[in-house]
Order: C-alpha cells, then structure tokens, then sequence
C-alpha cells in the first residue's frame, strides 16, 4: 500500500475510500447472497440447521431488520471507526437483506472516515503498535495471552450455550 500513500493526500483518501466501499460491498453481498440461498435450496427437518434455517425465516432477522430500518443505520457507518466488529455489521446488514441503496448510502460517511483516519494517522498508529510487538519479546508473550485468555472465553461461551439448550 506504500504506492498509495506516497502520492497526494487526495489520492490516498480516495483510493482507501474506494477499498473500504468494495470491502463493505463485498461482506454485505455475501452475507446476503448466503442468506438467501441457504433459505431458498435448503429445507432441513431437525438438528442445528433446521434450527438455523427456520431461525433467518422466523421473527428476530425480521424485527431486526425493522429495527435497523428505524435508528439502527447509524452503526453501518461507525463500525468503520471499529477493528473486527466492522465486518460483524457489514454482514448482518446483508443477513438481514437491507435494502442496498439504504445500505450504500450510510455506508459512504463511515468509509470515508476508514480512508481518512488510515490516510492521516492510521498506518502510523499500526506500524508502532507492531514495532513495539516485535521489539518486545514480553509484549508479544502478553499479545498471546491476550489472545489465548479471548480464545477460550468464546469457547467456553459457546459450550455453556450449548449444554444449556440439550434437553
């Protein structure tokens, strides 16, 4: 990405803006084109994909999608100010099947924050941030930590989860 950012400001802005937009695009197309197949060719009669299946067709996607619709398009463009939870949003806005004029249009302020953030302070925050990792053997023991400590709180999560729904 060194080409992009090396020229004029309005260029990096653009060609970051343009990046976040296709990414944006492409998570909320995927989402709902799976979505969509998976409710159109598949008609499963029990276990987790029945579950699934009757779960997109039933009232949450429905009431969450009227709630989006209401005062919830405000988290499409702030997810952009996000790290890992951006890509959470963009696919359940396309889960949820928002319409995709609605969804572009509030797309647009939070891609253009992404490209503006990245083309002024971004890569520089990221760049120390990973140089102070790989300077520091402590640092990168405690970023494993970090990671191992999440890791298992999710699975362990999704165990409790789990057990508690078997009859």
């Amino acid at each position: 990405m060194g080409w992009l950012l090396d020229g004029p400001f309005w260029i990096a802005l653009s060609g970051l803006f343009l990046i976040a937009m296709a990414r944006g695009q492409g998570t909320y197309w995927l989402a709902r084109v799976v979505t969509e197949q998976a409710l159109k060719r598949t008609h499963p009669v029990e276990g987790w994909r029945a579950s699934v299946h009757d779960w997109l067709q039933g009232e949450g996607p429905q009431r969450g999608r009227d709630a989006i619709h209401r005062w919830g398009l405000v988290m499409i463009p702030l997810c952009y100010l996000t790290v890992g939870f951006q890509t959470l949003v963009l696919a359940a806005a396309g889960m949820l099947r928002i319409r995709w004029v609605v969804f572009t249009l509030v797309q647009i302020p939070g891609a253009l924050a992404w490209g503006l953030i990245y083309a002024t302070i971004g890569f520089a925050v990221w760049e120390a941030a990973l140089a102070a990792v790989a300077g520091s053997p402590l640092a990168l023991v405690g970023l494993a930590a970090i990671l191992l400590v999440v890791g298992t709180t999710i699975v362990l999560s999704h165990r409790r989860k789990r057990d508690r729904a078997l009859p």
